[in-house]
């Protein structure tokens, strides 16, 4: 096939709701540019998307699916994303590595949360955006009405430059205000008969004709004197205003189609060939540096790759973006991020599963090769006089986490090589071996996301595994001042073990100054601090390590020991073996024996000592809290928010956001395990949320009790 100049390629990500009609759209686009024969369906499995196992199983769209569409001399390099919000990392990937957003609306229902949150997506990162709606022979469709929520949403920037005739089940016929003219099809679809307007039409066509030829004309200052003089545009310079109105969103035009009819689809490719932005009509990358990369395929060649799939009887198949340069195949790079040498034996255009073997692609296309060696998705891989790096996806934090183990102990590596392998597909998917829980956790968009990941380990890796809940990671730590003393004693024949540790812990607060005298009863403690350590915990919080120990009652030597003894008790808190923090702990006394004692003596006597001061220094257990924001319909504010208060939620405000209402909260984290299914439930699925850690506080004391008993009768168990 044609290899393409920089200046003909564009870059297109299709974004929606579930049940939009991305993959149908998706299929019609294909086969109007010829790249297909014939159009598949999703109830017969054959479609250019959703070609992997899962999705036939589930009938949704899991991965991003590439294709291209080469169209009156242009290339157009299509990304159709799943609509699921569990799926979002894969439209995030997309729209960091297109120019140009097509978001479906479902006819039958207008405008979803979904679409909020794509729209959302879009907006963080600049990207053009066109409303497609789609099944307009619906008989539950109100185009009229469509807009009318369009526009109160994401305001007077909603420009139509299509209206449907008769929508519902006798949709055959459009009005474009753009071109002035009247699209109508038979039952099959395919090519339009294009006439001019009825008379019955033409007054408001003619209004929104005007609506859009002003919208247009205030993106170009030249366009605009020439509107305030005629009052009018030609069709070149209607184009052009659209098209620097979409790079700056300034407009976003409302197109109408029913893809299932192939209706307005030949259209569409025409406008999307014509008039939206090219690769080089958009904001310059910058790479991790900071240094700006313009798509000039005259510079040194660096490639992005952005996605991978492992496809049966392939392995993997690496997605790439030409961020500057030609690259051939052949060529010989270097991975900026590892460090190692890769040639790039073929190159190839996407259309899903199949694939169109190409000499070269120039900078801002996108393509994929197989066979490399030591690539993963978000390396870049840069020819010899090139010295970028790329790190400018940023994903969304999780929402949704269990505990996974094999249901056969021997196969947990062979699990966790296929997590890491699969975390490659889709990086919203997050491994996590923790020491502090002692669970392997697997972090997700939602219950969806991690079903998908267990559908897969067991039916594609062969794997069975089993889901529980997650631990979560309490701190503990104490409210006053205690004292207390251990002796470590073990004679059994020869050399024996003896330490005796005396010490005193209180609560750690920044900024407090050293202690001189403490007083327990009627006994006064003097202080005389010879050393202090502070440390920084990995887990949060601080301890300080004090020595007053005077007259060689514990030689210096063993200090070491003593602290290591105390870390480990912090280690594994005396409550309930979570993490202790914030502590201040002062070795003040205690007795050593010339022959018996060691280091591991003192490290047990002080690890016990700690553990007694802990339990009678007023401990407290503190849980996880977490930011939560809901975007959520006004009509099921009322019932997210009771069962928000039944989750020992706090709600700290509510706002009115593009039509929905954002509530935010404070949260703990225990709250939050099935948060994802509850929302869906309770909101039908229109709902979305986001968290952010907020701090740790205290629980409250009868979930204190709860976590204690549970923990002594775990000990319990395991003695």
């Amino acid at each position: 096939m044609k290899v393409y100049q920089t200046n003909e390629i564009k870059n297109i990500a299709i974004l929606g709701n579930d049940g939009a009609g991305k993959t149908t759209l998706t299929e019609t686009l294909l086969y109007e540019c010829g790249i297909i024969k014939r159009r598949g369906r999703i109830s017969q499995q054959n479609t250019v998307s959703d070609y992997f196992p899962v999705e036939h199983e589930y009938g949704y769209s899991v991965f991003s699916t590439v294709f291209h569409c080469e169209w009156n001399g242009k290339k157009l390099n299509i990304i159709d994303c799943p609509g699921a919000d569990d799926f979002a990392g894969q439209a995030i990937t997309a729209l960091n590595v297109t120019d140009t957003t097509l978001i479906l609306i479902n006819g039958q229902y207008g405008p979803e949360v979904g679409t909020q949150n794509h729209f959302r997506y879009t907006e963080k990162l600049g990207k053009p955006v066109i409303f497609l709606i789609n099944q307009l022979d619906s008989d539950k469709c109100d185009y009229h009405t469509i807009v009318e929520r369009l526009r109160e949403s994401f305001g007077n920037k909603v420009v139509q430059v299509q209206y449907p005739l008769n929508e519902g089940p006798d949709f055959n016929a459009l009005i474009d205000v753009l071109l002035m003219k009247k699209y109508s099809w038979g039952p099959e679809g395919g090519k339009p008969t294009i006439e001019d307007i009825p008379a019955g039409e033409l007054d408001r066509a003619t209004e929104l004709h005007k609506a859009l030829v002003e919208a247009a004309a205030e993106n170009d200052e030249a366009l605009m004197e020439k509107f305030f003089e005629t009052e009018e545009l030609n069709e070149d310079e209607l184009r052009e205003g659209i098209r620097k109105g979409l790079a700056t969103r300034s407009m976003y035009p409302v197109f109408c189609v029913d893809a299932a009819r192939d209706m307005g689809v030949r259209r569409l490719m025409e406008f999307l060939g014509n008039v939206v932005p090219f690769v080089s009509d958009m904001p310059v990358v910058k790479d991790a540096q900071g240094e700006e990369v313009p798509a000039d395929d005259k510079a040194p060649t660096s490639v992005f790759f952005f996605k991978t799939a492992v496809e049966p009887h392939i392995g993997e198949v690496q997605y790439f973006k030409v961020m500057s340069g030609t690259i051939h195949a052949g060529d010989d790079m270097t991975n900026a991020d590892r460090g190692s040498k890769e040639r790039i034996s073929t190159l190839y255009c996407c259309a899903g599963q199949n694939r169109f073997e190409v000499p070269e692609m120039k900078a801002g296309d996108i393509g994929c090769t197989v066979k490399l060696k030591d690539v993963k998705t978000g390396n870049t891989l840069n020819a010899k006089d090139a010295d970028h790096s790329f790190n400018f996806i940023k994903y969304p934090n999780s929402k949704y986490s269990r505990a996974i183990k094999a249901v056969s102990t021997s196969e947990t590596e062979k699990m966790m090589a296929a997590l890491v392998k699969m975390r490659q597909e889709d990086p919203t998917w997050v491994v996590e071996q923790s020491k502090e829980l002692r669970q392997t956790i697997v972090h997700g968009q939602g219950e969806f996301h991690l079903r998908t990941l267990k559908w897969r380990l067991e039916n594609n890796e062969k794997i069975q595994v089993t889901y529980e809940e997650p631990k979560i990671p309490y701190r503990e730590t104490i409210s006053k001042l205690a004292r207390a003393d251990y002796r470590h004693k073990k004679q059994s024949g020869g050399a024996g073990q003896f330490g005796e540790v005396h010490l005193i812990i209180e609560p750690y607060t920044p900024d407090m100054p050293d202690p001189t005298t403490y007083t327990f009863g009627n006994q006064e403690f003097k202080m005389n601090i010879k050393s202090k350590e502070e440390i920084d915990l990995e887990w949060g919080g601080k301890l300080v390590f004090m020595n007053s120990v005077v007259g060689g009652a514990i030689d210096l030597r063993f200090m070491p020991a003593i602290l290591k003894g105390v870390m480990e008790r912090m280690e594994r808190g005396p409550l309930t073996g979570s993490y202790a923090r914030d502590v201040r702990v002062i070795v003040y006394d205690g007795k050593m024996h010339p022959v018996d004692s060691n280091e591991l003596s003192f490290m047990l006597a002080a690890r016990n000592a700690f553990a007694q001061a802990f339990k009678n220094a007023g401990p407290k257990i503190l849980e996880p809290i977490y930011n939560l924001e809901v975007l959520v319909p006004a009509d099921c504010m009322g019932d997210v928010m009771s069962d928000l208060q039944g989750r020992r939620a706090i709600i700290m405000g509510m706002d009115a956001e593009s039509g929905y209402q954002k509530l935010s909260a404070r949260i703990p984290q225990k709250e939050l395990s099935n948060y994802s299914v509850a929302l869906s439930s309770i909101t039908g699925g229109r709902a979305s949320f986001t968290t952010s850690f907020a701090s740790y506080e205290l629980v409250p004391t009868d979930i204190q009790n709860e976590l204690i008993k549970a923990h002594e009768a775990e000990l319990a168990e395991e003695e």
